[in-house]
């Protein structure tokens, strides 16, 4: 799920080859600054894996090429990955923990998101992290990311695609962090949701029309 306000198009999608990537950046982040930042770290990724031409692209590069300050579980902040919920109601739990979490570290207690959920495919082997086993729990670590991140790492240098583990913030959830854009296959927009807090951690959340819309389904 992405920011509602967040375009779902751009110049990734209408590059029909990675190949002529290169050549067209060049000559139009020059002059210009929204190319500049809807790219954002795209060269850090080996142009083997840039994704392009196809629909959504810049939805799919966005979430390698814009990781999180802090990183996120399985990434760091040089890199991000493209994290999915087995369900719905897995994806709305861990959107509103994190969102709240955002919220509350700038003493914000009343707002309003609209999120943009995606869905889409995978093909691939990925390392299963879920058996409730030792080596696995540190990793499921609900308040730190330190041991999720050193195993982020380790796998992304030894090839690995991703990493299937238990969702932390739904409890009987699933969730994959995939590490290789190729492999987010098949990408469908889908509902728009809003997320209100009224001065509660806890959000409401309502699917709605449409980004701005304001009336539910």
């Amino acid at each position: 799920m992405i920011p509602a306000r967040y375009p779902t198009t751009g110049i990734l999608d209408r590059v029909a080859r990675p190949e002529d990537l290169e050549s067209i950046l060049q000559l139009e982040s020059w002059t210009n600054d929204r190319v500049r930042t809807e790219l954002g770290s795209l060269h850090r990724l080996p142009k083997s894996e840039w994704v392009s031409g196809e629909l959504f692209s810049s939805v799919v590069m966005g979430s390698f090429c814009h990781a999180s300050p802090l990183g996120g579980r399985f990434n760091a902040k040089d890199r991000g990955a493209w994290y999915a919920a087995r369900t719905l109601d897995t994806a709305l739990a861990e959107i509103a923990f994190h969102r709240t979490k955002e919220l509350l570290e700038v003493r914000v207690t009343e707002s309003v998101v609209q999120m943009r959920l995606f869905q889409s495919d995978f093909t691939g082997e990925v390392h299963d992290a879920r058996p409730a086993i030792l080596e696995n729990e540190p990793i499921h670590d609900p308040k730190s990311y330190s041991a999720s991140q050193t195993l982020g790492a380790e796998l992304l240098a030894d090839g690995a695609n991703g990493i299937i583990y238990r969702s932390v913030r739904h409890p009987g959830g699933e969730c994959l962090a995939c590490f290789r854009p190729k492999m987010v296959e098949n990408v469908r927009a889908g509902q728009f949701y809003e997320f209100r807090w009224e001065g509660f951690p806890t959000p409401k959340i309502r699917p709605i029309r449409a980004s701005g819309s304001g009336s539910t389904i």
